[in-house]
């Protein structure tokens, strides 16, 4: 970023512009609904992140080379975050690049600031920015409200939830139609590491080997919306985060769809699709 010269200007980092862009963000929002507040914080989000990589970002590794994380990311939710605070004092934030604010009205906002960040990082346009809202604890949740999904580089942002149709840019989408996974394709991702896993590889096969064809993207909230739009048929992957697996979810949910969490193989798998297909990912995974 570039500094600014005199000492009683504007701020001379993103870092120091956030709580002004958040307090403006606030006092523009201010009695808007969740779902309208959800929908604009992921598309300032997501174009905070897209313009900072515009400009140049460190890339840090967090577990491993295919695991990172930018100083956009942690721009991006510290905004989110930070905007909350003001507009949603007393609900609770969660999010991928640590942030834990706990809230007093049972309510969590599970935010992930930039998923797809491998992506992000070399220049593709499959990331996005992502959150959800949930009633209870976010790893089981009484009640998952709403998610929200942005993805910059296209400029489409989804909105959905089990009560709220899933729209694409206000557009809603249309139901999904029940359909076999042998007819359909299957969004997933699977760690290199876990296709050397026996019983981790021969669960993913089970289902894999079931649907038409396979695609692998890299961005969970992204292939989610897919699913809920109906370009990818049905979605599977382990041990998914919740900030990866709860907007997404709402989406497909939204949509008429199913998802279920299924142990096999010694991980937790979350799937979603149309109820058909999932009931049968169900049954091939139970086996």
């Amino acid at each position: 970023m570039v500094a600014m010269s005199s000492q009683n200007e504007a701020p001379t980092s993103v870092a120091e512009m956030i709580p002004a862009l958040a307090k403006t963000f606030a006092v523009s929002h201010e009695g808007r609904s969740d779902a309208q507040i959800a929908q604009a914080l992921v598309f300032n989000a997501g174009r905070l992140a897209w313009r900072m990589r515009d400009q140049g970002v460190q890339v840090e590794e967090k577990t491993s080379i295919s695991d990172v994380v930018t100083e956009a990311d942690r721009a991006a939710e510290t905004f989110i975050h930070t905007a909350l605070a003001l507009l949603r004092p007393e609900d609770g934030v969660i999010g991928e690049e640590g942030t834990n604010q706990q809230g007093t009205s049972g309510r969590t906002w599970v935010v992930d600031p930039v998923d797809g960040t491998f992506n992000f990082t070399t220049g593709g346009d499959y990331w996005c920015s992502a959150l959800a809202l949930v009633s209870g604890d976010p790893s089981d949740p009484e009640v998952l409200h709403l998610g929200a999904v942005h993805r910059a580089d296209l400029g489409y942002t989804w909105l959905g939830g089990k009560d709220l149709p899933t729209t694409r840019d206000g557009k809603e989408l249309p139901k999904l139609d029940s359909a076999p996974l042998a007819d359909i394709s299957l969004g997933t991702y699977i760690h290199p590491t876990f296709l050397a896993k026996d019983e981790v590889r021969e669960a993913w096969l089970k289902v894999a080997t079931a649907c038409a064809t396979l695609r692998m993207f890299g961005a969970a909230s992204v292939d989610l919306a897919g699913v809920a739009e109906g370009r990818i048929g049905v979605w599977m992957q382990h041990s998914v985060h919740d900030w990866d697996w709860l907007p997404g979810r709402a989406l497909v949910e939204g949509a008429g769809g199913a998802c279920e969490k299924v142990e096999a193989g010694g991980v937790t798998w979350c799937i979603a699709g149309n109820a058909q297909a999932v009931d049968e990912m169900q049954a091939l995974l139970a086996r």
